[in-house]
């Protein structure tokens, strides 16, 4: 049996037990540090539609996502527990009668890499959070602390108010523009954060029916934010925009996408394994489980065929030799191995989204050829290295 031939084998049934390839993905994911967020604030505030826009999930995959991690928290693996490249901790119950969240918030301290605390424009009855804060505060002084003011049309002088374009909440110099009651609350609110090295972003996440123009009003100020906070390249990540799907214009690839990222990333972490060669098959196994999540997504079998055609026209050589030298590159200490990772994690990358385009055209009924495949192949494999390289820093 050729090269080619063994690797679709093992695409197709993997030498590696499921179980100690997800044991193994579990490990290598606690090594990468899969960003948390964690999200505190009052029942209703709105962390919910920061979770739907920030993942691009309605607010039922996040509502049904969500699952128990203490006695009033809550967490969100996004896209899935398995290929998880970001969480969001939610802690509900703030200012509730009869809850004491000091349990919770010992437990999410030891998980959480940015908290974000979420406060409507207009609510000054702040203590059962500003508490919170200063508990979190006197053991974790260095952490980022995000402000996330939402619900500012409820500052807006009438309903038939439109929210204010350019977004002016950035800049202190276009303050005039914004409407006089909202503006003097959000100061206000600030100024009950000061002394805990806050920084602070103004928005307005609303509903196709609300008649608000952008639903997403001050998105592009709140991943400015969040990056500034926690700069690990997860804007990209999880946007998606014509830029980064290319020529994978479906509707398919917008679920599958993540999914992709989610197993590039694990198969670059399992390939930092230090020693040649040993990571190679939990590779395959993990290239083999995207390739059948994206079957799935697609509502289509994951054959021989369509296997070899990507392969194939990738050019299995070429991807043996890179998979070679990555592993040899493990040689050189510590530096090996990262380049490793990202090298892995982009070709894995770039599979997966080649075979999203071989999906795609094949559900369209469309002609494509081998040159096509190849062509999505390299296109992605750049974007790949470009969309992974900060985490592999």
């Amino acid at each position: 049996m050729n090269m080619s031939s063994r690797w679709i084998e093992q695409i197709l049934h993997p030498s590696v037990p499921e179980g100690r390839l997800h044991e193994t993905l579990e490990q290598s994911r606690q090594g990468l540090q899969v960003p948390v967020f964690w999200l505190l604030g009052k029942t209703q505030s709105g962390k919910t539609s920061i979770i739907q826009a920030l993942t691009g999930s309605s607010r039922a995959e996040v509502g049904e996502g969500f699952r128990p991690c203490t006695l009033r928290s809550v967490i969100f693996e996004f896209p899935s527990a398995e290929t998880a490249f970001v969480r969001f901790l939610d802690t509900r119950g703030l200012g509730e009668a009869g809850y004491d969240p000091t349990e919770d918030i010992a437990w999410c301290c030891g998980q959480a890499h940015l908290l974000m605390v979420v406060i409507k424009a207009m609510d000054h009855q702040l203590d059962a959070v500003l508490s919170a804060i200063r508990q979190i505060r006197d053991t974790r002084p260095e952490w980022p602390l995000l402000v996330v003011q939402t619900c500012l049309h409820e500052g807006y002088p009438g309903k038939t108010t439109e929210h204010i374009q350019p977004y002016p909440y950035s800049d202190d110099r276009h303050a005039s523009l914004c409407p006089p009651d909202l503006l003097r609350s959000l100061r206000v609110q600030r100024e009950q954060f000061k002394g805990l090295n806050a920084r602070f972003v103004a928005i307005d996440f609303t509903q196709e029916g609300d008649g608000y123009s952008p639903a997403y009003y001050g998105f592009d100020a709140l991943w400015t934010a969040i990056e500034a906070e926690l700069p690990l390249g997860l804007q990209q990540m999880l946007l998606q925009n014509a830029e980064q799907v290319g020529q994978l214009n479906d509707v398919y690839v917008r679920h599958a996408r993540p999914y992709v990222i989610g197993y590039a990333l694990s198969a670059g972490a399992l390939a930092i394994t230090p020693v040649p060669t040993l990571g190679l098959p939990l590779v395959i196994a993990a290239q083999g489980q995207m390739f059948r999540s994206i079957a799935s997504i697609y509502g289509l079998p994951l054959t021989r065929r369509s296997v070899y055609e990507v392969f194939s026209a990738v050019g299995i050589g070429g991807l043996s030799i890179g998979f070679g030298a990555r592993e040899l590159a493990k040689l050189v200490p510590g530096w090996g191995a990262v380049v490793s990772g990202l090298s892995t994690a982009a070709i894995t990358y770039a599979l997966g989204m080649t075979l999203c385009f071989y999906y795609a055209k094949t559900r369209q009924g469309a002609a494509f050829t081998p040159a096509m495949l190849k062509a999505v192949y390299k296109e992605h494999l750049q974007q790949g290295r470009e969309l992974l390289k900060q985490r592999f820093k």
